[in-house]
């Protein structure tokens, strides 16, 4: 993840998603429905009666979550699921019925529709964290109920013939499923955040993605941009060196797929590297990735847009399976890391002004221990069912009290391997205490650096508050890893930075034994681990927190990497 910089003059900045990168037409997205908020319907020619203007809203919103659900069961996955929630949105009848409302009392459709969205989008924005996050699949599902609604084309990705860069001020996830997979490129979006819904799903797609790139819906349909995630940047009419470079790093990354073996310094050390899943599904295509196992398994998943916990026979399915797909290596289960960004029907808490700082995670247990007990025993069921036994991890821990509570409820259920995620500071300062409770821990370095840095990591446009290299944050990370030494237990980070392949040499350096990313990865860690000495890590690392900014740091660490991964890499 690359923060928004100055670059020359032409290129267009922004937050990379990634590092790969491409060369391709842009194709603009279409826009909303440009229609007058007293804009008619038409039956026949005619403009429609009340009850036919009531009939045709009323059949929109209906089309439009079915049409919103046939999509998500033909994406699946991670995908599949985020529609899903957009699906339920289009369906919620608090949204229909108010906008009917407004309809019977003589209000156009498109001015009830207006009126009543605005409102909702207002409340979720106030809400911040995951509702913020959902005004963009909200002003959606406004969108194509009002084409719906007039009889005009559905906004959205246009049908891509070549392959292309998809460009728009922000992508619905609905817009999203809807890509022509085999001609997109990459995407391009004004707005968003790293963690938004967009770079997830460009994230899973494997498609390189630039979030927060001013300016990018002014570029015409067709002309040719280099979009290059690593650096952040989308670059109009790319020359011949451009081109070049960019070729070479592609035809680099193909040769680094194919070595798929366990990740090692160049003298020998040992650090696992492992991948994070949201679902079954994930697991299973890990098979040609060279994966050694599973650093995070996000059970959220699961859990999130239902009206009601998961059943354990439910859940001991999925958890069997993901299991069986890594046919014996390490599988880490994250614990329901809900709240927040995050909420549940069934167990958000009502009122809370932080959510951040609220009931979200392990502190779930407090006013609701079922769903902690019946997710353990459904692990427990899936060990046995496998004959495999899985690690687990709890979130949001605070204090080594927390972390041995949570201990002792995962060692009665029977599952052995107990360890805990350091998010929280206080966790990381007293990492010594924790560890005498539990057998590993895992550093979450997004909630981490929000955590210390007092940022909130769905905030775009703070990105460079959450840098990774900022010192503060690997201040944390050396503690916790120190402490892992001294108590000769593993601690790994399954967190945005391992993905990083510099940063990946750093945190090797301050002692982190494996390192848990997107799966697509795996090759150019592995690749930059493999070309440094278990020393020149150390050093690396000694020179990042000697930095007095997270620029500077990452430029120390740049001048000690070797020139051939630089190269290769184009770091």
């Amino acid at each position: 993840m690359t923060a928004a910089t100055v670059g020359a003059p032409g290129v267009l900045q922004g937050v990379g998603v990634g590092r790969r990168a491409v060369v391709g037409p842009v194709a603009q997205v279409r826009s909303a429905p440009d229609v007058p908020p007293d804009a008619a319907v038409q039956v026949d020619g005619r403009p429609a009666t009340p009850q036919e203007t009531h009939a045709a809203v009323e059949s929109a919103f209906a089309e439009v979550a079915e049409s919103l659900r046939a999509q998500s069961a033909a994406a699946g996955g991670t995908v599949g699921d985020v529609l899903a929630a957009t699906a339920q949105m289009a369906a919620d009848n608090a949204l229909r019925t108010q906008v009917l409302a407004r309809v019977d009392a003589g209000e156009p459709p498109v001015a009830a529709l207006d009126g009543v969205v605005d409102m909702f989008a207002a409340m979720f924005t106030q809400a911040g964290g995951y509702l913020a996050e959902r005004v963009t699949d909200l002003r959606s599902v406004r969108d194509r109920v009002v084409a719906r609604v007039l009889g005009l084309p559905d906004p959205g990705v246009p049908r891509l013939a070549r392959p292309s860069v998809v460009v728009a001020r922000d992508l619905a996830p609905a817009d999203t499923a809807a890509l022509d997979l085999e001609n997109v490129l990459a995407i391009v979006t004004e707005l968003g955040g790293p963690t938004g819904h967009t770079a997830i799903i460009a994230g899973q797609l494997g498609l390189p993605c630039v979030v927060r790139v001013t300016g990018a819906t002014g570029l015409e349909d067709g002309v040719e941009v280099a979009v290059d995630a690593a650096a952040g940047t989308v670059t109009p009419h790319p020359g011949a060196d451009l081109r070049a470079e960019l070729d070479r790093r592609r035809a680099a990354d193909e040769l680094l797929t194919a070595d798929t073996a366990p990740g090692a310094t160049a003298d020998g050390h040992a650090v696992a590297l492992l991948a994070n899943v949201g679902t079954p599904a994930d697991a299973e295509r890990l098979g040609g990735s060279g994966a050694e196992g599973v650093g995070l398994f996000r059970t959220e998943v699961l859990f999130l847009e239902r009206t009601q916990a998961p059943t354990v026979e439910e859940q001991a399915e999925a958890y069997a399976a993901v299991l069986r797909a890594l046919d014996g290596r390490k599988v880490v289960v994250r614990t329901l890391d809900a709240g927040a960004d995050k909420p549940l029907a069934f167990a958000t808490q009502p009122d809370e002004e932080n959510p951040a700082l609220g009931v979200r995670g392990y502190r779930l247990v407090r006013p609701h221990p079922e769903l902690l007990r019946t997710q353990l025993e459904a692990l427990a069921r899936a060990q046995e069912a496998t004959g495999t036994t899985p690690w687990v991890m709890a979130p949001m821990i605070a204090t080594a009290d927390e972390a041995r509570d949570f201990a002792a409820q995962a060692r009665a259920a029977g599952v052995a391997t107990v360890g805990v995620m350091v998010e929280v500071p206080a966790v990381a300062l007293r990492a010594r205490d924790v560890l005498a409770e539990v057998d590993f821990v895992s550093l979450g370095t997004n909630d981490l650096a929000q955590y210390t840095m007092a940022t909130d990591r769905l905030r775009g446009e703070l990105a460079d508050l959450l840098d990774a290299w900022q010192p503060a944050v690997l201040d944390l990370v050396a503690a916790t890893a120190a402490a892992g030494v001294e108590a000769g237990k593993p601690v790994g980070v399954c967190g945005e930075s391992a993905s990083d392949p510099l940063m990946a040499l750093v945190l090797v350096g301050l002692g982190v034994t494996s390192l848990s990313m997107a799966a697509g990865a795996l090759p150019a860690v592995r690749y930059a681990v493999r070309r440094h000495t278990h020393e020149r890590c150390v050093a690396m690392a000694a020179a990042a927190r000697a930095a007095r900014s997270a620029a500077d740091g990452r430029a120390a660490v740049l001048a000690l990497a070797d020139p051939q991964v630089r190269a290769t890499l184009g770091l």
